[in-house]
């Protein structure tokens, strides 16, 4: 499976943005954008996306940009991948129907739904909280301060 662009750099801000929530205090695209190295430009598209999907919210002014609409235990990989990746989520077409219906069937119910079910129920079980956990755990020794 391949999470275009897009997914990933969704995934990435929507974690940044959950490993921020307990502040909350709105995160700006560009501040986003230059902690993770990412175009702005793409980013608005996103969240975009992800603001039509419920998924954050934004505050406008000075002191505006977005939030999370729910806490990072609430929001899944897959409602983020389902804003950004509508493909991704789709169920998988028909593939030679006209021509051979039984082994279209066949392929179908041993192959595609199993996919398909498989891969909505995994990416539903990872919430934004799971992924900051495991970030914590993934950094780097050098990030403690020894006092001797």
């Amino acid at each position: 499976m391949k999470i275009s662009a897009k997914g990933r750099y969704g995934l990435a801000a929507m974690s940044h943005m959950a490993q921020n929530y307990q502040t909350g205090s709105p995160i700006t695209i560009i501040s986003i954008a230059e902690k993770l190295g990412i175009s702005k430009i793409y980013l608005e598209q996103v969240f975009s996306l992800l603001k039509r999907s419920g998924l954050v919210n934004s505050i406008k002014g000075a002191q505006g940009g977005y939030q999370l609409a729910l806490a990072p235990n609430k929001i899944t990989v897959y409602a983020i991948l389902a804003a950004i990746e509508i493909a991704l989520v789709e169920t998988t077409e028909s593939t030679v129907k006209e021509q051979a219906p039984s082994l279209d069937a066949a392929l179908r119910i041993t192959v595609f739904n199993v996919i398909d079910r498989n891969l909505s129920e995994t990416l539903k079980q990872i919430s934004l909280n799971d992924i900051i956990n495991e970030a914590e755990k993934q950094k780097p020794i050098d990030d403690f301060m020894y006092f001797i």
